[in-house]
């Protein structure tokens, strides 16, 4: 028997190959998949199952596309309903991959249809759980994804999870491991490990929602503290994965088109495409297509833009380099933003040989923003990062405009007076920057290097406290 995790960080995403006597089940696979079937072929083993543990939100998965390429059906567990043809298989029932046996538990909360597949070995014992959203490491799935296609609320969706845990998961083996589908990143999610992979013993020594000893009542009330809300893009992936989408193949045909400077100008003024920049946040910093959006692939790319863009069915057009046009389509597919509808031929220098106009961002180094904040005072920061780490530690007098939730913020930029961003390192203030930028905001300045550059300058911040004592 055969477990490989294949882990994704930009998504923080586990997707599952299992391969028993040639006979391969993939659990949760990803849009493109194409490395899958590769390693089955170079092990000689043929894909039997595709099982999808719920549909899911943040990502779209490549079920559809798997299922067509190799003719393996898809599972989902009960309560499912999706538009295409799927083995919508019951609690208990089992599914037998070479020697083993894949059995279906059934484990809804998180959404109504959530399926949590216990692996068992050649021997008949249990020895690994694929827990979807159901079960993270530390934590659980968010009970307010689901609340429209279930008709329940938040509560109701917490109730039912408890009880699955209860039922279904916790009287399995302390050795049982447990094979997540998300971990640190993802907005499924709270507080998430950072690591993707643990025994079910430890979870039940360590994470809060599986206290032996927890009341429903207890549990409710902490699974759903401090939930803020679901990036916008998250019930669109949800139709997709449903509903099925468009193949793969034809979205990288064509997003990977280069167009010239003048073609790339005309397709932006006739289609209403954002122009997005996807270089790093020094480049975009020291030369950009005037209104043009950065978010940089070099980070947590794919959910950015579902959570600031949000339309899957916006129409982009790229700014990368060449070698990595394929790869910026194939992650924006990801989260399915399918409309990219090609890319800059020779790049941003290309746009300047073209005499066209570009814009910059005025971006310093804490040493000198130490000097202006001493000399200068007084002066307007803001921090563009999450609420929680800015309550555990930052600057004095600065105000918290998460970049997350920019647009409820954007009455609190001035339009006239100089104002300066920060966030961890520079990636979200840069992305803020280009959209206060694309918004009429030019009197902007970014502090590179965020707030650890900052502090290494001198810059006072306030006493740190540790995050996981923030909803205590």
């Amino acid at each position: 028997m055969t477990i490989e995790q294949i882990y994704t960080g930009c998504l923080a995403q586990g997707a599952y190959y299992i391969e028993s006597n040639g006979e391969v089940a993939i659990i949760d696979p990803l849009r493109e998949v194409q490395p899958y079937i590769k390693k089955a072929n170079c092990r000689n083993a043929k894909i039997k199952y595709i099982f999808e543990t719920h549909f899911h939100a943040d990502f779209v998965s490549g079920h559809v596309t798997l299922s067509k390429k190799t003719g393996a059906p898809i599972i989902y567990g009960p309560n499912a309903n999706p538009s295409f043809d799927a083995i919508i298989a019951k609690d208990g029932q089992e599914f037998s991959l070479g020697a083993v046996t894949i059995k279906v538990l059934h484990t809804p909360g998180h959404t109504m249809e959530s399926t949590t597949y216990l692996l068992r070995d050649e021997h008949g014992k249990d020895h690994a759980i694929f827990s979807g959203d159901t079960l993270f490491l530390g934590d659980v799935g968010r009970p307010d994804l689901a609340q429209k296609a279930a008709d329940m609320t938040q509560e109701q969706l917490a109730e039912t999870l408890f009880d699955s845990l209860k039922d279904k998961i916790m009287p399995l083996s302390d050795d049982v491991v447990v094979y997540p589908a998300h971990g640190a990143g993802s907005a499924c999610g709270k507080n998430m490990m950072k690591e993707t992979v643990d025994t079910l013993g430890h979870q039940k020594e360590m994470n809060y929602a599986l206290r032996a000893d927890m009341t429903k009542e207890e549990f409710v009330r902490e699974v759903t503290d401090g939930l803020l809300p679901p990036p916008e893009y998250f019930p669109l992936n949800v139709k997709l994965n449903k509903e099925g989408y468009e193949d793969i193949d034809k979205v990288l045909a064509q997003g990977t088109r280069a167009l010239t400077p003048n073609e790339f100008e005309l397709a932006a003024n006739e289609t209403g495409a954002i122009v997005l920049d996807v270089r790093s946040e020094e480049e975009f910093s020291k030369g950009h297509i005037p209104r043009s959006i950065f978010i940089g692939l070099d980070g947590n790319f794919a959910p950015w833009v579902g959570a600031l863009i949000a339309d899957i069915a916006q129409p982009l057009l790229l700014v990368v380099e060449e070698d990595r046009v394929e790869e910026a389509v194939t992650r924006l597919s990801r989260v399915g933003f399918d409309q990219t509808l090609g890319y800059l031929k020779g790049g941003f220098e290309s746009w300047k040989t073209e005499s066209k106009d570009y814009d910059s961002v005025c971006s310093i180094s804490s040493e000198t923003f130490k000097e202006i904040m001493e000399t200068e005072a007084p002066i307007e920061v803001f921090d563009v990062r999450k609420e929680s780490e800015y309550f555990s530690e930052h600057l004095l007098d600065v105000e918290n405009t998460p970049l997350d939730y920019l647009n409820d913020y954007l009455s609190k930029f001035p339009k006239d007076d100089t104002f300066y961003l920060h966030c961890a390192g520079g990636y979200r203030s840069m992305i803020t920057a280009s959209i206060l930028k694309s918004r009429g905001y030019h009197n902007l300045i970014d502090i590179n290097g965020g707030i650890d550059g900052l502090k290494e300058a001198g810059v006072p911040v306030t006493d740190y406290v540790c995050p996981s004592t923030l909803n205590q």
